[in-house]
């Protein structure tokens, strides 16, 4: 190794340690903007070359105050996790490695930790043994494999190559969604030309009506896909993925279930009754940087029938090394160079095991329903939602109020959760992610919802 390789990677470790070592207690929302850290770097592109360890240490100094503590036990925005330690590790390592993980047999390595990593999430989450994987961005290209899966067989079965003749001419697809469904659907479809779901009423909690689904899939004999979801991204609730996918393959279609976050209820036995029936669905998608606390970034893409995976992703060139066992890589997502997301997954499944990914699972769920009880003990607080998984949604009055509080909070640096809209309402949303925040943080984070709420008056 060259001396100056060596002094920026102990470099970039000692400031990564520091931030890991710090984030707990650190402000949680950033403390300077996007144009603060450009003037901190310098705006201007340099003429001549500079010492890479000055280079580095300039980027963590910058860089560090914008950023968001997301790691943080107190985080709830969004839907993010936490990292867990051996995951960051064998990150570290897939970028000192820098391989393209796309071809199997050239070069076996990353692959075929990737291709455990699989067949542990299938076993993890009672999918079918013979299902593909294929590791993604996130579950919007997660859901965009599992769908363009789908639209390769539903059309194949009406008589329709779409990859040859593409959709102009085609039977045309339909797509029918729970009308709480998450926006990367929406996203997944718009990129595979299927244009806007027909929505399906949904329950109060986000929860798609079976028998309005099945009425809908009688309306019509075209070729259709069923898109359900595992964990609204509000209340948490889960489709009848099972009643769902029956009532679907009465009538020919295709099911994908979108569990951004949710779909990880199945590798627990405490919480596996909220995904009755999931095996019987064609495709999934999930994060693993979400409740399986990976770094960024971690899709996954599950496809029941690989065949219809690789018709819809594979692609051949004369310069691909095709394997002759398995699958290779490219032919299940939709990039043809990527890193080996897989690895950190791997890490994390060997570290925790089964009951340690099953505990990580009932304890965020734990911390939502201890989160949840409190804050309804805190006068001017209201949880909208049942609260039966990682979810927890409050307002605090008017939608003017509701909008205070939580600008106050995020303020006061200890805690972050996200606002948005819901069944009509600003709500401030909990997503309890981190595998870190115990009772505890929990306890710190009503405390700091009160001062909020007294803040705003």
């Amino acid at each position: 190794m060259e001396p100056d390789t060596r002094r920026v990677l102990e470099l970039a470790f000692t400031r990564a340690a520091a931030w890991l070592d710090d984030v707990a207690e650190r402000p949680v929302a950033p403390t300077v903007d996007a144009d603060a850290v450009q003037d901190a770097l310098g705006r201007l592109l340099p003429e001549s070359g500079q010492d890479p360890v000055d280079v580095v240490q300039r980027l963590a100094d910058a860089v560090e105050p914008g950023l968001i503590a997301s790691q943080s036990p107190r985080f709830y925005g969004w839907v993010i996790g936490g990292t867990h330690p051996v995951a960051v590790a064998a990150d570290w390592l897939v970028t000192a490695w820098d391989q393209n993980a796309v071809m199997r047999d050239p070069m076996p390595g990353e692959p075929a930790v990737e291709e455990l990593a699989g067949r542990w999430l299938l076993d993890l989450l009672g999918l079918p043994a013979e299902s593909s994987v294929g590791f993604t961005t996130g579950a919007t290209t997660a859901n965009l494999a599992g769908l363009a899966a789908a639209r390769h067989r539903v059309l194949a079965d009406a008589g329709w190559d779409v990859e040859q003749r593409g959709l102009v001419g085609s039977p045309g697809v339909r797509v029918l969604a729970g009308a709480e469904r998450h926006g990367s659907v929406d996203l997944a479809l718009r990129y595979l030309g299927l244009g806007a779901a027909e929505l399906v009423a949904a329950d109060d909690q986000g929860r798609i009506d079976v028998a309005t689904l099945e009425a809908e899939l009688a309306r019509s004999s075209r070729p259709t896909i069923v898109v359900l979801q595992a964990g609204n991204l509000h209340s948490g609730a889960f489709d009848d993925v099972g009643a769902a996918s029956d009532a679907a393959h009465r009538h020919g279609a295709w099911v994908h279930v979108d569990g951004a976050f949710g779909l990880w209820a199945a590798a627990t036995p405490r919480l596996a009754h909220l995904v009755p029936g999931l095996a019987r669905a064609d495709s999934w998608a999930t994060d693993a940087h979400k409740t399986l606390n990976t770094p960024y970034d971690c899709g996954v893409s599950f496809v029941a029938r690989p065949a219809d995976a690789v018709a819809a992703l594979g692609a051949q060139a004369s310069y691909l090394v095709a394997t002759e066992a398995g699958l290779d890589p490219w032919t299940l997502v939709p990039e043809m160079s990527r890193r080996a997301r897989g690895v950190p997954v791997w890490a994390t499944l060997a570290a925790l095991g089964r009951s340690g990914v099953a505990a990580l699972v009932d304890g965020l769920a734990a911390a939502a329903t201890l989160l949840a009880d409190a804050l309804r003990d805190v006068p001017g607080v209201e949880v909208l939602n049942d609260v039966v998984y990682t979810q927890v949604c409050v307002a605090f009055g008017d939608d003017e109020r509701t909008a205070a509080v939580a600008d106050a909070l995020r303020a006061a640096g200890e805690v972050y959760a996200s606002t948005s809209r819901w069944q009509g309402r600003t709500v401030l949303r909990f997503s309890v992610s981190n595998a870190w925040t115990d009772e505890a943080q929990v306890r710190r984070t009503v405390e700091a919802v009160r001062r909020a709420l007294e803040s705003v008056g």
